[in-house]
């Protein structure tokens, strides 16, 4: 397994490969889609390393028990990253982080555009909003790293879904492991990767 640099490295590298990756965003969005945006926010643990958080929805809303990351719909007159941070801040109790960049839009199959947001937030504990998510899971970045992430599964209809497995509980499907698949190989590793043709599960459509 790579080891991951120095913080302030890892920061500098990470910025850096973000500036130098031409995003390929979804707007002005097409009729019947919805603007959606989210955080993959790394955050620092001295114990055990540079972390990023993943959440399971609540009971209320969309998407009931499923892995997400911190997000949601953007409000009227939000851009992306407003709304990203917004809700990092309401879900997870995570704030004042700074911006790195941005990942391509991922249209997805629940008829939202998703642009994710990637951040740094130094050392802050997160919480989740009890309301609106069940619990909230460390994933330290040395996973996206590790030998058999990302993995591919064939379902009943024939087709390859990728599986990012992220802990010994925690197997995440497009849309969402679609990002982090994208974050792990253009934020950390600095190469050029692709994912709006990654296919979803059915029951990620609601």
């Amino acid at each position: 397994m790579a080891l991951l640099p120095p913080m302030d490295e890892l920061r500098s590298r990470v910025t850096a490969n973000l500036a130098g990756f031409r995003r390929q965003g979804a707007l002005p969005l097409a009729e019947g889609l919805r603007h959606a945006a989210v955080t993959v926010c790394v955050l620092e643990d001295d114990g055990r390393g540079p972390y990023t958080i993943v959440i399971r929805r609540g009971a209320h809303g969309r998407n009931p028990g499923q892995w997400a990351l911190p997000g949601g719909r953007l409000e009227e007159g939000e851009d992306a990253v407003t709304a990203a941070l917004r809700e990092l801040e309401e879900e997870a109790s995570v704030r004042n982080v700074e911006v790195a960049g941005l990942l391509d839009d991922f249209v997805a199959d629940s008829g939202f555009v998703i642009t994710p947001v990637v951040a740094f937030g130094g050392r802050q504990r997160p919480r989740r909003d009890p309301y609106e998510v069940a619990s909230v899971h460390r994933v330290p970045l040395e996973r996206f790293l590790a030998p058999g992430v990302p993995r591919w599964r064939t379902d009943e209809e024939g087709r390859s879904l990728l599986q990012m497995p992220l802990g010994p509980s925690i197997v995440i499907h497009a849309p969402t492991g679609a990002i982090l698949w994208q974050f792990a190989e253009v934020a950390l590793k600095g190469r050029d990767l692709r994912v709006a043709g990654v296919a979803q599960p059915h029951w990620t459509r609601r």
